[in-house]
């Protein structure tokens, strides 16, 4: 496929009228090819335009068509074959192998919701038939659904060139919705975003869609960024980055003279708490643990929203022993390039902040990689005692660092989850004997995060049906949302009822014929699809 260096607004090409921008590879800072136009608030306005054109006709869209479109883009984007793997390496550093699991989980995505959009409990029908005998007052007729909010504005993610980007899983879960999806590319990988932006392209024009579906646009995130959220035709918003500006994503879209829900998922430390029980066992059982625990720190240079950037281990010899495991285990380890040279300068000055901060000690420390943008991963440490009264220890770093706190009692770990903010995930590691120490924390930790994992490490997110990839204030926006799974849907969703309207004027998913053959809730009582059918068939 060859790249313009262009927005790609509503099937068109568009040349933008601003500065141009290129991506570069992390591991040798070099500049690649092609440049980028960026547009400007003018050229933005066509893209939230043709966005609200389409949405009559595709938030009406027949669950067929609508299913075998999302199914479309997913073969759109693995006939890209190699060379999305290619590219997408060059911007980003990573590997080929997470580059091919990340394509596989980002078509996996699409085909899933494929699925839900084929079934279609998420339109969530409801009918409350009318009782006009009813005393002292008649009922009438009331029906629900839900109906898709309207243009959707998503961000890419830096460090999910595939999986959270162009066709990643907010952009997915949108389009399922019914929702068409206004695109801003990161600009730190430009043309893996175009590669995937044409593929999402060519299934709008192929089942003959409005072509404002879908556009894919390049710009200034402080300018364009903004502008869009701001857009009145925007009515969602979803998002993966920074809490700064995630924040200000928020701010803006709460100024609107119609405020509009920004879904912004922004930052989380993923705490482990690891128990007596499970240091018990053999020397290479404590070095099983500590070498899994630093692959979980490590993996993907540790730029991922889910890597334990805390352990919470036990005093005392066993907790000893698992600290002296953990800083063989990063010790052997050698930095991995960072996504952006950026990226790697925040990492740096987020381990010389924490690294000098009082109470903390290195555990261990690795080599720096090869590349000028590959720190060596550190593993520091400290006290219970001092992580809850320093804020300091509370602050993400994005890459492989992470921090092992030593505790002496279970009230110490309660008060500990007490002052953590929000977080996506928290980790258990422990033995059945362990199961009365642990069994406080658990509605302790239902709090503060997302995702409680049991002899298990956060990294590597199921993508089904009840994974949740969200958790209060600040790992999201909203902490009744998630971005990964089925129900990532409801987030472009909302409900509308329908009172003593006559059949001939009612949505299709209302009609009593059920000529889409959806699963029900009437008065009160579920009824499948497959029930009524054979009703009707009898």
């Amino acid at each position: 496929m060859t790249l313009t260096g262009h927005s790609l607004i509503a099937g068109q090409t568009v040349v933008g009228d601003g500065k141009t921008a290129f991506g570069f590879n992390p591991a040798t800072n070099e500049q690649l090819d092609p440049a980028y136009s960026l547009i400007t608030e003018d050229q933005l306005k066509l893209a939230t335009a043709a966005a609200a054109d389409a949405y009559p006709s595709f938030s009406t869209l027949d669950p067929e068509t609508h299913a075998g479109f999302l199914e479309a883009i997913a073969d759109n984007i693995e006939a890209i074959g190699e060379e999305l793997i290619v590219r997408a390496g060059q911007e980003t550093g990573l590997p080929a192998a997470r580059l091919q699991g990340e394509r596989a989980r980002t078509t996996g995505q699409l085909r899933l919701f494929a699925n839900v959009v084929r079934q279609g409990d998420f339109r969530g029908v409801r009918v409350d038939p009318a009782i006009p005998d009813r005393t002292p007052l008649p009922r009438a007729d009331i029906r629900q659904r839900q109906i898709p909010l309207g243009p959707v504005a998503v961000f890419g993610a830096s460090n999910f060139p595939l999986a959270f980007s162009t066709a990643g899983g907010d952009t997915a879960s949108a389009l399922a919705a019914g929702c068409p999806v206004v695109f801003k590319a990161h600009n730190a990988h430009p043309g893996t975003g175009e590669l995937v932006g044409q593929a999402v392209a060519k299934a709008v024009k192929d089942f003959g869609l409005h072509p404002g579906v879908f556009s894919l646009i390049y710009g200034p995130g402080a300018s364009i960024g903004q502008a869009l959220v701001a857009d009145p035709n925007i009515k969602a918003v979803g998002f993966t980055g920074s809490q700064a500006a995630g924040i200000s994503l928020m701010r803006t879209a709460a100024a609107r003279r119609v405020p509009i829900p920004v879904y912004a998922e922004m930052s989380s430390l993923n705490p482990v708490f690891v128990f007596e029980g499970a240091l018990k066992g053999s020397a290479e059982d404590i070095d099983a643990l500590a070498a899994q625990y630093v692959t979980a720190v490590t993996g993907s240079s540790g730029q991922l929203c889910t890597s334990p950037g805390l352990l919470f281990a036990p005093e005392g010899e066993l907790g000893d022993k698992l600290a002296a495991a953990v800083g063989r285990a990063v010790s052997a380890c050698s930095g991995q390039t960072m996504l952006t040279a950026g990226i790697a300068g925040s990492w740096n000055a987020g381990a010389e902040a924490l690294g000098s901060a009082d109470g903390v000690n290195l555990i261990g420390k690795g080599a720096a990689g090869a590349t000028e943008n590959a720190p060596a991963p550190t593993i520091f440490g400290t006290q219970v005692r001092d992580f809850v009264t320093n804020h300091v220890l509370h602050e993400e770093i994005f890459g492989a660092a992470s921090l092992v706190i030593r505790y002496g009692s279970t009230d110490e770990l309660l008060d500990a989850i007490k002052r953590l903010e929000g977080q996506l995930t928290a980790s258990l590691q422990l033995t059945e004997e362990d199961y009365p120490t642990a069994a406080p924390l658990i509605p302790a930790l239902e709090q503060k995060v997302g995702r409680i994992i049991v002899n298990g490490w956060p990294t590597g997110v199921e993508v089904g049906h009840a994974m949740v990839h969200g958790g209060p204030f600040p790992a999201t926006s909203d902490s009744r949302t998630t971005s990964v799974g089925t129900l990532a849907i409801n987030r472009f969703l909302r409900p509308v009822a329908y009172q003593n309207i006559p059949q001939e004027l009612l949505p299709t998913p209302l009609q009593d014929t059920n000529p889409w053959h959806l699963n029900r809730r009437i008065d009160g009582v579920v009824e499948a699809a497959e029930a009524q059918k054979a009703g009707i068939n009898a």
